[in-house]
């Protein structure tokens, strides 16, 4: 069964709403990806753990069945997907990176490593400005990946704007080491543009049309 008809199956059955998110960018997904590997019980277990939103056994499972199937970007990809739900970002960003490797053309891998970045960069903790701006520039490399695979898809312009808003605040800190006042203007200035793709096509987005207004006046007010 190719992962595109077993998360549309998880969308039907399952009580978990989030892997809603996922349904929505995996309709092209695996396309060129190898079937899963049925026979391994390891796989069914975890296939189980993530249609009953049991993400921390679902990557338990997997991960055990992987050495036995090492090339299966199938096993991969739902690691990464049961690691971000799990908001363990970094693990989900590495698996993810594992699938654009085998199939590069995977948007909704480009996808999810890109919010895996992006949300990762903006928690509180102790990653330095330049960590975060490295991820928060990782991830809009990663959003435009996707964009070129599927211009149309206004969640992917939505999160580049996003992620170009943070780094703006990022680079436009002044107390920041990162504080870049031109970069920071680029940055909001991109953010701006791609608000304005989304507003556009969604008019009633008033989430958006807000964001827009706020990206405008931080842009206008920095130092």
């Amino acid at each position: 069964m190719k992962i595109t008809n077993y998360l549309e199956r998880i969308s039907q059955g399952a009580k978990n709403v989030l892997l809603a998110g996922l349904i929505c960018l995996a309709s092209s997904t695996m396309a060129q990806s190898t079937e899963l590997s049925s026979e391994n019980p390891y796989v069914k277990l975890g296939q189980k753990a993530l249609i009953d939103g049991d993400f921390k056994n679902a990557v338990s499972h997997l991960e055990k069945a992987l050495p036995s199937d090492p090339e299966n970007v199938n096993i991969m990809y739902m690691i990464g997907y049961s690691e971000y739900q799990l908001a363990n970002y970094n693990g989900a960003s590495k698996y993810f990176s594992k699938v654009i490797e085998k199939t590069p053309d995977n948007l909704s891998a480009y996808y999810y490593r890109g919010k895996s970045k992006s949300t990762e960069a903006v928690l509180p903790g102790k990653t330095s400005d330049a960590q975060r701006a490295k991820l928060l520039k990782e991830s809009i490399d990663d959003f435009s990946k996707a964009i070129e695979l599927n211009s149309s898809d206004m969640k992917l312009y939505q999160n580049r704007g996003i992620a170009y808003r943070d780094l703006g605040n990022l680079l436009g800190t002044t107390t920041s080491r990162n504080h870049d006042k031109e970069a920071a203007t680029v940055a909001y200035d991109n953010c701006i543009k791609d608000l304005k793709v989304v507003i556009a096509k969604n008019p009633g987005r008033k989430d958006m049309a807000l964001e827009l207004r706020k990206a405008t006046v931080y842009r206008d007010n920095l130092k």
